[in-house]
């Protein structure tokens, strides 16, 4: 049961998801310092073109590395892609952008990451990557959004979550919201399935 202060939250996230499932956004996290010849950039590309031929939209932190990788990916395929930028970086936003969401701070930045997206993908980052991969965790568990997919992609997740399950209070039912894939195609394959199975 939704206590009475949650509802309005509740149902605003819930609008909001609704109207991804209809635009059908993926939000894609990893890492800004990788290189374009890196592995996660090759799998960032191969994400947003698969998603994009599909006719989804990419969401992105907006800038370099992995961010870069998969939209200039969708964009290489004609599609729609958003970078949730924030007003505090310096740094300007990668060019592969159609559209620029504009984020006050670090937690609306998130908000628009999350929020507004069907499903997610994470790569290899930092401590940027691990940041919303854990609020998209914890707001799964916590039921504070829909049940939607979150797929990690590369065989390093497993050994991540192992340590955190190691070394933290992180229980098998927590670790059954996530799926672990080790190519861009399984991750497109998990994510389109459910989304598009819900659309139904």
């Amino acid at each position: 049961m939704i206590r009475k202060g949650k509802r309005p939250f509740f149902l605003l996230s819930l609008i909001t998801y609704h109207l991804s499932l209809m635009e059908k956004i993926v939000t894609i996290f990893g890492g800004a310092k990788c290189r374009e010849e890196s592995e996660e950039y090759g799998q960032a590309l191969r994400l947003g073109r698969l998603f994009a031929e599909r006719g989804y939209t990419i969401c992105t932190g907006g800038y370099l590395g992995v961010m870069e990788g998969a939209s200039r990916g969708a964009h290489e395929r004609g599609g729609r892609v958003l970078g949730i930028t924030m007003n505090q970086f310096k740094s300007e936003p990668n060019r592969f952008l159609t559209e620029k969401v504009a984020s006050a701070h670090f937690y609306e930045r998130l908000q628009n990451l999350i929020e507004r997206s069907a499903g997610f993908v994470a790569l290899r980052g930092g401590a940027g990557t691990v940041t919303e991969l854990s609020l998209v965790w914890n707001k799964l568990q916590t039921k504070v959004i829909e049940p939607r997919p979150l797929v990690l992609l590369g065989d390093f997740w497993r050994r991540v979550v192992q340590s955190f399950q190691e070394n933290l209070v992180v229980s098998e039912q927590d670790v059954s919201l996530l799926n672990f894939v080790d190519t861009p195609e399984e991750a497109v394959r998990i994510i389109t399935e459910r989304v598009e199975g819900k659309n139904v």
